[in-house]
């Protein structure tokens, strides 16, 4: 009887095209990430027609180096996943296209995973201590999420973001700002030259009795104030950066500790692309050991969209026999 359980994962919610072989949803055999940054970067933000045919045209090159890096063949498969739930449509369509044809071209099964499922689930890949019941931040360019994780695929969302996403905001401050795309880490890396303490941005929604986020009037805030002191000679690019950074990691982890102490919750993941930023990692830190909590961030290449991630949800999935056949559609808008 075969023990192994080796998943070949694929991941194309967004711009980047990211193909994965995990083996009994811990040990990631290989995880290609295929980024679009140099397509989008000109645009100051991603253009969804773009990214599906730059999906298109590489999805079989970065199956092909998945399998290869993996050091194991297609016949060594037992399960194909992919991400068919929360994401660009025309994006999306491509990946599920091709989980579909490797599904039936092997005869093996097909397995669908949410994305913001897979972001939960980074953590549980890189930290296999963590258990559950825990609270889960999901923090990235599309959502923004407090979750409760009560165990495998039982999940209570008790935060949402009513506009912007955190990410997002990250993104289109730095586009009015000038500093490049992505934003999120151009930021991160000017506001250690700056002073976070310069200007006193909002924290918004933080003294309000729930878990919700909402951004867009930070980020009025700092076009508003860019705009009426940008020829003042003593500004600062990097002050504002650092001022804006830190009242977004302050909303994040209020919001959070709040949640959690409510809860009665000691453990606390955080996920998606933001959890790579070095002020929030760093803050969350100080406060779990100010509080007691511990505190949980996926490994940096798992926090921004990847497969592996795909392939850690698939795995249990695959022990529950949770499978779709070929008539399995894309829902790009599907809560978790």
């Amino acid at each position: 009887m075969k023990k192994d359980v080796i998943i070949l994962a694929i991941e194309t919610s967004c711009d980047d095209t990211s193909v994965a072989v995990v083996r009994n949803g811990a040990e990631v055999l290989s995880n290609i990430v295929w980024n679009q940054n140099m397509t989008h970067e000109k645009f100051g933000g991603i253009v969804p027609e773009l990214g599906a045919r730059r999906h298109l045209k590489v999805i079989n090159y970065v199956i092909e180096e998945a399998i290869k890096s993996s050091g194991i063949e297609l016949k060594d498969l037992d399960a194909v996943a992919v991400n068919n739930q929360k994401g660009l449509i025309r994006s999306l369509v491509v990946g599920v296209a091709a989980a579909k044809t490797i599904s039936f071209s092997l005869n093996i099964p097909l397995i669908s995973v949410h994305h913001i499922e897979g972001h939960i689930y980074s953590n549980i890949l890189s930290h296999p201590e963590l258990k559950f019941p825990h609270l889960c931040l999901t923090v990235s360019g599309g959502h923004n999420l407090l979750v409760l994780v009560n165990t495998h695929f039982s999940y209570e969302i008790i935060g949402n973001t009513l506009d912007d996403a955190c990410g997002e905001v990250f993104d289109k401050v730095a586009r009015f700002l000038n500093l490049g795309f992505p934003g999120g880490p151009i930021i991160d890396k000017l506001s250690k030259e700056g002073d976070s303490k310069k200007f006193k941005f909002s924290r918004p929604m933080l003294d309000q009795d729930n878990f919700n986020f909402s951004f867009s009037g930070l980020k009025t805030e700092i076009t508003r104030f860019y705009e009426k002191n940008k020829n003042n000679s003593d500004l600062k690019i990097v002050d504002v950066a650092a001022s804006f950074q830190q009242a977004v990691v302050d909303t994040l982890i209020g919001k959070t500790i709040k949640a959690a102490k409510k809860f009665n919750l000691t453990q606390i993941s955080v996920v998606g692309g933001v959890s790579a930023n070095s002020k929030l990692r760093e803050d969350f830190k100080n406060y779990e050991n100010k509080f007691g909590f511990k505190v949980f961030f996926p490994e940096m290449g798992y926090t921004t969209d990847n497969a592996a991630m795909i392939g850690a949800v698939a795995y249990y999935k695959f022990l529950n026999q949770s499978f779709e056949d070929l008539n399995l559609d894309v829902f790009p808008n599907r809560p978790l």
